[in-house]
């Protein structure tokens, strides 16, 4: 039976899915859950759908969402002025 994920997203040519894994440690077997986040895209010279992942761990998630929401930050609110090269500080 193939691994499969409990949960699964999606958004555009983005997927994010949750996996139940486990592992046994000193006899006893425990579970826990990871992430996956996956973006699916096409080469412009090539007809082949490709993709990329990135794994986190429930731990890592809060800290990969304040960086997304930085980033999100600066892109959006700097934005350059196409014209005239300044910026919306």
């Amino acid at each position: 039976m193939a691994n499969r994920p409990i949960r699964k997203w999606r958004c555009g040519n983005f997927e994010v899915a949750v996996w139940l894994n486990s592992k046994e440690k000193n006899g006893f077997k425990t579970e826990f859950k990871t992430v996956s986040l996956t973006r699916n895209y096409k080469k412009r010279d090539e007809n082949i759908w490709r993709s990329e992942q990135i794994n986190f761990r429930r731990l890592d998630i809060p800290k990969v969402e304040i960086l997304l929401h930085k980033i999100k930050e600066d892109l959006f609110m700097n934005v350059s002025n196409e014209e005239g090269g300044e910026t919306n500080e």
